[in-house]
């Protein structure tokens, strides 16, 4: 997960980093960008992070150099290593949903999503 607030050619320069040692040593074998989407939680005071995917195979020294460089490097907010089965499927991005956004209030003043317009008194 990288920085949204670096620019679009900075957070490719970094994700080719990371590509650039995966290839040195190991295997790709699928790479995604989902773009920016929003965070369960905030990471140094960002809601939204740019994600990158790689999906590769490597020896235990290339996990560890991959590991040392992204603690490190500016930019990367969050990232995790998996182990998975090499048969396992490729992970598909899951869909952008929007927020919602505020509920509406009616002419009359009430949510009608709970029914509490003025009207609905229960005199």
């Amino acid at each position: 997960m990288l920085d949204p607030q670096l620019d679009s050619p900075a957070r490719d320069a970094l994700a080719g980093e990371a590509r650039g040692q995966i290839e040195g040593t190991g295997t790709l074998k699928h790479e995604n960008s989902w773009g920016l989407r929003k965070m369960a939680y905030e990471i140094n005071k960002r809601t939204e992070a740019d994600y990158r995917w790689f999906r590769f195979e490597a020896t235990s020294d290339l996990l560890d150099s991959l590991d040392h460089n992204l603690k490190i490097a500016d930019g990367v907010l969050r990232f995790r290593v998996f182990k998975v089965d090499p048969d396992a499927p490729v992970i598909v991005p899951p869909a952008v949903t929007a927020a919602p956004g505020p509920r509406e209030r009616s002419a009359t003043g009430g949510r009608e999503d709970r029914g509490d317009s003025p009207d609905d008194s229960d005199e």
